[in-house]
């Protein structure tokens, strides 16, 4: 089968390509305007499938086209958004040689109206598809999963791509141009328009058991999602998808401009895409770590009830994933198992299941949270499925509502900086000492714990409860004026405890600032055992204390 990628050296297109060029009895063409940068990437890719590379611009498309005859065509070149007067010039050039077509637009009008040529494509036997990209495709996959266990009136969702991740300039041309303009949407049940970029959204991205993103804001974005979703449900009522970009103050800017436009008028944005571009790549700062959410509101016999689903990419990993639905497909027509013919957006064609098999081979981690029961204890409102993959000596302790108290024995390191010292004293940590008697009460306390370790005669006081606002999905532990606010993390059977933000008296500290704790709970010999080292930049280690308690 001889595959032609448009754009095949570009950041979409180069993925896809990379992705497919294990299989055998595939010839992949990379096709863009220069030859140079085409043949540079062919000579950088082996594997089992032929590569060649091909000058091609889309603009002679139609001429250029019956001279290589591929079987399948996939359009990553984009911005979908600013392709003229003749958006659809590929589209025509593929139905007239015979040959399939997808691609991965993101632009709401294209995807949308890319219907035009179903007739056409089911006549010729044809598969048309638009948008086999983050959005619709994996969207709606997860839409689907969500209505298998709720009516869905309400959709929310955003993208976070890694700060490294490398925003071309194009891309931010097409979302510049839009900025302060009307975008289609449905609100209360009824199609209506909202102002691009204006619109924010503050969520956090937590796969269960995962470390966490930063809670950030997301500001309303163009998605064909919101114009096609609420075609194909009628129960939907309410839809909204922002982007999440930093640094922060950047994404505040934008959307301060993008107001401004909104109400005063003025031309579109693009002409600062250069400058934009700059300042990404200059603030390319910070986790190289990229995310996806996506949360339903609706209907559960008759009751309401909320689902969220979240995906974390590591490192290089989150560009991968707009390319993976167009490399599910692609495999599955080399495999001769064909998707329906016919020109349509591609929502639907894909299952979460299939996106999931594909996020095996990448740092890329997804999961739901589900509206805990009633009666579910503070570790399992905020673990979710995660609190199931502890092992069974963490889940008793973690897992009983009421007053509990445990003891056991604990060998307790101090340290000798004086500091440290005078610091382990005000907040009471336990005195330097090995094979202490140890108990703990843990009682509830307001909506989360509250926790007195005695050490011998020395007694710690601290209070557990469920983080809000930038601190949603995090586990809240206070000491007096001082609050650490912690992801639970699940990894080779143990729980880590991983600060993620620290305030005093409520104002937040410098990240560099946080404490380098190394807090973890597991398994010993089947009863709780605990390892927690406290310490602080510039001071080093305050305490450790580790040991095993039994419930009394």
């Amino acid at each position: 089968m001889k595959l032609l990628i448009l754009g095949g050296y570009g950041v979409f297109g180069g993925r896809l390509a990379r992705l497919l060029v294990d299989l055998n009895g595939l010839d992949i063409v990379i096709a863009g305007r220069s030859a140079v940068k085409a043949q540079a990437f062919v000579n950088d890719v082996q594997g089992a499938a032929i590569l060649s590379a091909v000058a091609l611009d889309r603009n002679e498309i139609a001429t250029s086209l019956p001279g290589i005859m591929p079987d399948l065509l996939v359009d990553a070149s984009g911005p979908f958004q600013a392709y003229g007067d003749d958006p659809y010039g590929v589209v025509k050039a593929c139905l007239g040689i015979g040959c399939h077509y997808l691609d991965l637009a993101d632009g709401a009008e294209f995807v949308a109206g890319i219907g035009q040529f179903d007739a056409e494509a089911k006549a010729r036997g044809l598969i048309v598809r638009s948008g086999l990209s983050t959005c619709p495709a994996l969207t709606s996959a997860v839409v689907s999963a969500f209505e298998r266990e709720m009516t869905v009136t309400s959709l929310a969702g955003g993208i976070a791509p890694s700060p490294r991740a490398g925003v071309g300039e194009t891309v931010l041309r097409a979302v510049l141009g839009y900025a302060g303009q009307d975008l289609d949407l449905m609100r209360d049940g009824r199609m209506t328009s909202a102002k691009a970029l204006v619109e924010r959204r503050r969520m956090t991205i937590a796969p269960p058991g995962k470390l966490p993103l930063h809670n950030k804001p997301f500001s309303l974005v163009e998605v064909p999602d919101l114009r096609l979703l609420p075609k194909t449900r009628p129960d939907l009522r309410d839809i909204w998808f922002g982007a999440g970009v930093v640094p922060e103050v950047f994404q505040r800017l934008l959307n301060f401009l993008a107001r401004a436009r909104a109400t005063i008028g003025g031309p579109d944005l693009t002409g600062l895409a250069p400058v934009a571009h700059k300042v990404l790549s200059l603030f390319a700062i910070g986790e190289h770590r990229g995310g996806m959410i996506m949360v339903a509101e609706g209907l559960r016999g008759g009751q309401p009830v909320t689902m969220s689903w979240h995906l974390v990419a590591e490192g290089d990993d989150g560009p991968n994933i707009p390319a993976l639905a167009s490399e599910v497909m692609i495999r599955r027509i080399k495999a001769g198992d064909l998707p329906e013919a016919g020109a349509r957006p591609a929502i639907g064609d894909v299952t979460l299941a299939e996106f999931e098999t594909a996020f095996a081979h990448h740092a890329i981690t997804t999961g739901f949270h589900r509206e805990p029961p009633a009666q579910a204890t503070l570790f399992q409102q905020l673990m979710g499925s995660a609190f199931d993959d502890l092992p069974l000596s963490l889940q008793r302790f973690h897992g009983q509502s009421g007053k509990t108290t445990w003891t056991g024995r604990a060998d307790v390191i101090g340290s000798g900086n004086p500091l440290a010292k005078m610091i382990s004293r005000i907040f009471r940590f336990p005195a330097p000492g090995k094979d202490q008697p140890l108990t703990v009460t843990v009682s509830p306390y307001k909506d989360g714990e509250r926790w007195v370790r005695t050490y011998g005669t020395r007694s710690m006081v601290s209070t557990l409860r469920p983080g809000v606002g930038r601190s949603d999905r995090l586990i809240v532990e206070r000491f007096g004026p001082v609050a650490v606010h912690m992801a639970l993390v699940v990894e080779d059977e143990r729980l880590q405890l991983v600060p993620r933000r620290m305030t005093i008296f409520g104002v937040p500290l410098p990240a560099r600032l946080l404490p380098g704790d190394l807090c973890f709970e597991q398994d010993r010999a089947g009863v709780f055992g605990f390892d927690v080292t406290l310490s602080l930049p510039g001071v080093g280690r305050i305490v450790t204390y580790r040991g095993t308690l039994a419930q009394r």
